[in-house]
């Protein structure tokens, strides 16, 4: 089936203001319409800044990023809030917000001139709180919340935004096992049931090749493996590229890896 290309990254390369090497050397990423693209990696290795370079806040030095065939820095700020829904690794909520106030911020792109809420507004509020399982909380204050249900307010927030490209950073930090799973099953499900592009950064590598349609693999800033889960990871990669013995195991068609103890001696 033809997918529309959402996102394409072509050969990027990007290096920090003083740093002795590039943080991003020739990486490419094509994120299409109903597909879940994972990106993995060591600590340290590109995934964030990949992130950045693709979404046009860093310039790559050379390479380019482009959202629906238009120049990512190209595109406002406020536009591209209309097609691009971000779940960033990090963030601090420092003022007194329930959290269907906080949720209803992903609308602000889609408000109206004078910045009213409207019904479909609110509806798209309701329907991204469901599909978090954050509804039953929409009246608690943020700083009330745990880690984990900061979380899926979180992503509550970029769905309300009805993106067409979700780019979710270590989305998973804080949850549990059951949402851990909840969430994978919802990525999966925005791409198959709603046609979004998803851009998922992590660290669950079995989780990812379980979900995930394409696999990028990243090592020291430079594509160590890209393709289905099955073709990239492979035993001699994921030990080269983690640094770790492994053992890789099938499960329902798609490649699990076990870490292995080390020989202490």
């Amino acid at each position: 089936m033809d997918r529309e290309l959402i996102l394409d990254v072509r050969d990027v390369s990007y290096r920090y203001a003083g740093a002795g090497a590039d943080a991003l050397a020739g990486v490419s990423l094509a994120a299409r319409a109903g597909e879940v693209h994972a990106v993995l990696g060591p600590n340290g290795s590109g995934k964030t800044t990949l992130v950045r370079v693709a979404l046009g806040v860093l310039a790559a030095s050379t390479g380019g990023s482009a959202i629906l065939g238009r120049p990512a820095s190209a595109w406002s700020r406020r536009e591209l809030a209309r097609l691009v829904g971000v779940v960033t690794q990090r963030e601090e909520n420092l003022f007194p917000q329930r959290v269907r106030e906080t949720v209803l911020l992903g609308r602000y792109a889609r408000l109206s001139l004078w910045g009213a809420e409207r019904p479909e507004d609110r509806a798209a509020v309701t329907r991204a709180l469901e599909r978090c399982d954050v509804l039953p909380l929409a009246d608690r204050w943020i700083w009330a919340l745990s880690g984990g249900e900061y979380q899926r307010v979180r992503l509550a927030r970029a769905l309300a935004q009805e993106p067409r490209l979700l780019v979710l950073d270590e989305p998973t930090a804080s949850l549990d096992v059951r949402h851990e799973m909840e969430l994978f099953q919802l990525v999966r499900a925005l791409a198959d049931r709603d046609g979004l592009a998803v851009v998922l950064i992590t660290h669950h590598v079995n989780l990812a090749a379980r979900f995930a349609d394409r696999v990028l693999l990243l090592s020291g800033g430079r594509p160590a493996g890209h393709g289905t889960p099955g073709d990239v990871l492979t035993r001699e990669t994921v030990e080269r590229v983690f640094a770790w013995p492994v053992s890789i195991a099938p499960f329902e068609g798609r490649p699990q890896v076990i870490p292995l103890r080390k020989d202490p001696s």
